[in-house]
């Protein structure tokens, strides 16, 4: 998990130690949820730390915005840039980064009119985040008592504050009752996702993901999966997912930039498959950490390297 950093965060363009990015207690955020933010990782290669889906991850912060009807003060040039500049600051370590633009201090009503927005961008070391061995040998969830929100309820398709309530109460109740993890249904009883992860089942040669109509956030790195494994000539199938096609399938595993391609091993008490991890998820697996480790060549263009914007400008302080 992550731990507290002594690095710098960048808070509306001004780098700021560690201990003093602080926000007012009656921010509008504190008491209504009125932010957006993205979860990033930043990786080890051979050519030096690189982010990955770096273009892809500040695209959904700004649709974001737009959704929930925030207004950023940055574009995406500008955030782009921001992100590198705040992991070169930090060292360039291998690294969690966690951008989010929120509603500040002005008033305490409902309505944000007239309410400042800024912007923080934080790096911060981090683990493996369902535990050391669960990418190696898997993890045991629950389906949760909570369901995803309902369509015209909490926009599912932004990462907002505000929707992490519900997240919060599916982690807390697997937790209790000794899983790792809780899995989501939808209102109407189909397979959403984790409490922050995309979910996939294994059956036969065939790759299953619930729809974006099932209250899931669009993820960055199930995006990736579904392009790896139509590599690998696995049919990939976005459809509704009932409850039962859990205990049934050969394989299911969770996805995310956190998570990164994480297996589990039981649903309910009830093993997957076999028990253990399976082969589809261990190529799955492969492919995606040959990529971003930089064993594999990065076809897709998924990784920006952080130095990439210093060394275009020495090169042209050179040229001048």
């Amino acid at each position: 998990m992550a731990r507290e950093s002594t690095g710098v965060i960048w808070m509306n363009g001004t780098f700021v130690p560690y201990e003093d990015a602080k926000i007012h207690v009656l921010s509008h955020v504190v008491h209504y949820g009125s932010s957006v933010f993205e979860g990033i990782r930043a990786y080890a290669t051979p050519s030096g730390t690189a982010v990955f889906r770096l273009d892809r991850h500040v695209q959904r912060m700004l649709d974001s915005c737009k959704i929930a009807r925030i207004a950023c003060p940055y574009g995406y040039a500008e955030l782009m840039e921001a992100i590198r500049e705040t992991v070169r600051k930090n060292g360039c370590a291998p690294c969690y980064i966690r951008p989010v633009v929120y509603r500040g201090f002005k008033t305490l009503g409902v309505n944000p009119t007239g309410v400042p927005i800024d912007v923080a961008i934080a790096t911060l070391n981090w683990g493996k985040y369902l535990g050391k061995d669960a990418l190696d040998h898997g993890i045991s969830v629950r389906v949760a008592s909570w369901n995803r929100q309902a369509p015209n309820t909490f926009p599912a398709m932004a990462k907002t504050g505000a929707n992490y309530l519900n997240s919060q109460l599916i982690k807390l109740e697997a937790v209790a009752d000794g899983y790792e993890e809780g899995i989501a249904l939808d209102v109407f009883g189909y397979v959403a996702e984790g409490s922050g992860e995309n979910i996939f089942l294994v059956r036969g040669d065939t790759l299953y993901t619930p729809t974006v109509a099932s209250a899931i956030l669009p993820g960055v790195t199930r995006d990736c999966v579904i392009t790896l494994a139509r590599h690998l000539e696995l049919e990939v199938r976005e459809e509704q997912i009932p409850r039962e096609m859990l205990y049934i399938s050969d394989e299911l595993f969770f996805t995310g930039t956190a998570a990164e391609i994480t297996p589990i091993t039981q649903v309910d008490r009830i093993p997957i498959g076999t028990g253990a991890v399976g082969p589809v998820t261990r190529k799955l697996q492969k492919a995606f950490f040959d990529i971003i480790e930089g064993r594999a060549r990065d076809a897709h263009r998924w990784l920006f390297p952080v130095e990439a914007t210093g060394k275009v400008q020495r090169a042209a302080k050179k040229a001048r």
